[in-house]
């Protein structure tokens, strides 16, 4: 799903949990379906960054995670923690790992899918790959786990790309399982949600100079 759906969304009842605070940021766990920032419909105002400056008025936004996808974000309490932050996404020096759970049998047990993305303005909000016009993005991928139907895997994009992981997935022939944009039906049918979850993001804590990661397991 869109991170600014037109439409009305279903409203997460599970609590956004605190993984760490400090007086510059937080990191958090971001649940599944819930958006990252308020939809334009103004029944879809619930939002994370919406709950959390209930607690934390200073709250922003500076990365997100789509309406279906789960995991550990980090939050910037004040301007300058911001800045640095979002400094540091530009640079890709932000380090960010996803498990994913993908239709089949992935082979190599590890590798990286370089093609490149652009909107595919037509049926938006989708994606698409593009040779000519669109705009470079890399994702390395590692095996986890193989069953009989399924691969679990964990995934690095190195680039931020729109809908970068499951694009490049299905491109590769293993659309995560549950996607409703990206998947063909076999595979939206084998899970109720889309199995896609940050776990890890490590970066430099801009008040510091320390690195700084957090962890969050996925629930499927």
């Amino acid at each position: 799903m869109s991170e600014q759906p037109p439409y009305l969304v279903p409203h997460s009842q599970e609590a956004t949990r605190i993984l760490y605070r400090d007086p510059h940021l937080l990191l958090v766990r971001k649940p599944h379906l819930l958006l990252s920032i308020p939809g334009r419909h103004p029944l879809n105002k619930d939002s994370l960054i919406s709950r959390l400056q209930q607690d934390y008025p200073t709250a922003s936004i500076v990365h997100r995670l789509d309406l279906d996808t789960s995991g550990i974000m980090v939050i910037p309490l004040d301007k300058p923690t911001h800045a640095e932050i979002s400094r540091q996404f530009q640079r890709r020096e932000v380090e960010k790992t996803y498990e994913a759970v993908v239709w089949g049998i992935v082979e190599n047990d590890s590798g990286e899918i370089e093609l490149p993305i652009r909107c595919d303005w037509e049926n938006r909000p989708l994606q698409m790959i593009d040779h000519e016009r669109g705009k470079h993005a890399l994702t390395r991928y590692e095996v986890m786990t193989r069953y009989p139907d399924r691969t679990r895997v964990r995934l690095k994009p190195v680039t931020g790309r729109s809908h970068q992981l499951r694009i490049h997935m299905r491109e590769l022939g293993h659309p995560i399982l549950g996607c409703d944009m990206y998947a063909h039906e076999e595979a939206l049918g084998m899970a109720d949600r889309l199995l896609l979850h940050a776990t890890h993001i490590g970066f430099r804590h801009p008040a510091s100079g320390e690195w700084l990661s957090g962890e969050s397991a996925p629930d499927f």
